[in-house]
């Protein structure tokens, strides 16, 4: 015992504990693959120890505090990276600071959190209480090494005094030298920003340095240059196949939550997941198979603003709260052109995602929230998605037509509670209690509120003259996490990747259309408003259009954010997704096949153009955005 004492009382094994804490941290986010660019750990490693040296140099409660404090920081970010890490594959940004409130009302639930978060990063905390105290001893009563400079006796000590002086300055001017070179990259290296991409610290500086320093030196743009890259890159359309079969109709426009294309036409344990989805590709309907997510880090909320607007969301914050005052024409605003009425329903609160500030220029005359429905029926976040289908169409029964309703279901929201009573679908004794399980069991029980949506519709004659559009918003069951992994793969066969993750449904439901058909051009929620504005004979109106018209798709391409990383993309040239590697580079990504999910040989130069390609698409956007160039082509509609 006294032996552990003595170790513990240790000072000198804080270089051991932070070597582990480098260790573990870059463990928790997987990117020890990437360990063997050494500048990353050493970078880490050297910032900690020379944090833990300066605040040791004297003996004072104001450099005690002030180690405290810091180093308390830089452990609670360490465990925010870890934790935001586990769930979307990247560090966290300054940006996210913005969303704090959106999170909380999400983090209320602590489900939601154990779903999401792998509990493992708790470890990165695991080192505060230690080493705080380790500081502690080895501060008390001692005089810090500036004085020691002064009150050394003998030769010998003032010898290893300056020493230690030497050795302390060397370590501090080197972690300048490097924290400077890779976190400011003044020459703009793109090796250095392989190192930025995976090191903390200067991850942290250069996100600091783009997301506020660069926003607040930002220049003027020009719109005709942007106009025309635009056009260069944003995918071809060519034809008019379908153009107009539905101008005139109503439009009931459904973000389904968490819904993977998977699902569609599967069975599980014998039953099919999705019966009424299955009935309605039967017939009238064009259903396309290789339809993936472009969300941002706003998920659910950035979904919609890409379908509405056929505009990209970006990694830094959800669209909603950041372009709120901006102005747009994406689908609402086209249809009140047309005289429609055009209206939003959520079975959750209005404030969540910003959404009642963001709908209003969006185009939407009326928002129908938990607030303005009658909350009869509850699980998991708020009213159920029968519920809200039903009390939806006595509300358009009452509107003159046409009208355009946008509904965004809730019931298939992560941790996926069901009540045991609205649950239909036999599990498996296995399945029964994981997260994998409790999905299929609501997207069942979603699945039935589609079904009970078409017997309304029809009971109320609204049937016949509406077009009905579902799509899923983005993955319900993330392959970060282990257990859903593992329960994917017995599931499906094969690996559960990024190629099936992603990949979401897209469904439209034309009565009378009189052919149903299965397309797999591979295309996005941004390409959703060209394509009903075929459907329909609409005109944008402006030039920011980011997506194509799906039937009469020239070529497939769309840019990836969230999950895989800026510089990812999907391409139906070859029919694959290209994930980017965790440092940054081309070199260390790899392609997947959208048909097989095998790897496939990743064509490096090719790769790294349509790399390019997709940066600058999210670039082009994101000027459009932020300057708000959507503006100069509406004048008084608003």
């Amino acid at each position: 015992m006294r032996f552990l004492k003595t170790i513990y009382r240790q000072h000198r094994l804080i270089y051991p504990l932070l070597a582990l804490k480098v260790f573990l941290f870059y463990m928790l986010t997987d990117r020890l693959d990437m360990m063997w660019i050494l500048e990353v750990p050493a970078i880490t490693f050297l910032i900690l120890a020379a944090v833990y040296e300066f605040f040791s140099l004297k003996e004072n409660r104001f450099l005690r505090w002030g180690f405290t404090i810091i180093y308390i920081f830089i452990t609670l970010v360490m465990f925010a990276d870890a934790a935001y890490s586990s769930y979307f594959g990247r560090y966290i940004s300054v940006n996210q600071i913005y969303q704090l409130s959106s999170f909380r009302q999400i983090a209320t639930d602590g489900n939601v959190v154990s779903a999401t978060v792998n509990p493992l990063c708790l470890l990165a905390l695991a080192d505060l209480p230690v080493v705080l105290h380790w500081y502690r001893l080895r501060n008390r009563g001692n005089a810090g090494m500036v004085s020691g400079l002064f009150a050394a006796r003998t030769a010998k000590n003032r010898v290893m005094a300056w020493g230690s002086v030497l050795v302390r300055s060397v370590l501090f001017a080197a972690v300048l030298c490097l924290w400077y070179y890779y976190g400011f990259n003044p020459q703009n290296l793109r090796s250095v920003q392989q190192v930025n991409h995976i090191e903390h610290f200067t991850y942290h500086t250069n996100d600091i340095l783009v997301n506020v320093v660069g926003k607040m030196h930002r220049g003027d743009v020009d719109k005709e240059e942007l106009q025309a890259r635009i056009k260069e890159l944003v995918p071809k359309s060519s034809g008019d196949a379908y153009h107009g079969v539905a101008k005139g109709r109503n439009l009931i426009l459904i973000q389904t939550e968490s819904l993977n294309d998977f699902v569609v036409g599967a069975t599980y344990n014998g039953q099919e997941i999705t019966p009424n989805l299955n009935r309605l590709l039967g017939k009238d309907t064009l259903y396309f198979d290789h339809f993936y997510s472009t969300t941002g880090v706003g998920n659910t909320s950035d979904a919609e603003f890409s379908v509405l607007n056929s505009l990209y969301a970006n990694d830094e914050r959800e669209c909603y709260r950041m372009y709120v005052d901006n102005t747009f024409h994406g689908l609402p605003w086209m249809l009140r052109d047309e005289g429609y009425e055009a209206m939003a329903f959520h079975g959750y609160i209005k404030t969540f995602w910003n959404r009642e500030e963001a709908y209003k220029n969006q185009g939407f005359s009326h928002f129908y929230s938990e607030e303005e429905l009658d909350v009869t029926e509850v699980s998991g976040f708020g009213l159920t998605d029968k519920e809200m289908f039903r009390q939806a169409v006595d509300i358009l029964a009452e509107k003159k037509q046409p009208y355009f309703a946008f509904m965004i279901t809730l019931t298939n929201h992560i941790p996926y509670e069901l009540d045991q009573d609205l649950a239909s679908l036999n599990l498996l004794d296995r399945d029964k209690g994981s997260t994998f399980g409790n999905y299929l069991q609501t997207v069942r029980y979603t699945d039935e509120a589609f079904g009970k949506l078409i017997d309304l519709l029809k009971k109320k004659d609204m049937y016949d003259n509406t077009m009905i559009v579902i799509y899923g918003d983005h993955q319900g069951l993330n392959k970060e996490t282990p257990a859903v992994s593992y329960k994917m793969r017995e599931y499906l066969g094969r690996d559960y990747d990024f190629d099936e993750m992603l990949n979401v449904p897209l469904i439209i439901h034309i009565p009378g259309l009189n052919e149903s058909r299965t397309l797999h051009n591979v295309g996005g929620q941004v390409d959703v408003m060209p394509t009903i504005a075929n459907l329909m004979d609409l005109d944008p109106g402006q030039p920011y259009v980011f997506g194509h018209d799906l039937l009469n798709s020239d070529e497939g391409f769309l840019a990836q954010i969230s999950y895989v990383g800026k510089g990812s993309f999907i391409s139906g040239n070859g029919n694959r997704i290209f994930v980017i590697g965790k440092d940054g580079t081309v070199e260390n990504g790899r392609t997947i096949s959208l048909t097989t999910g095998a790897m496939l040989p990743t064509d490096t130069a090719q790769a790294q153009a349509d790399s390019d390609r997709a940066l600058a698409l999210l670039s082009l956007c994101r000027e459009a955005l932020d300057y708000n160039l959507i503006a100069d082509y509406i004048l008084d509609t608003k």
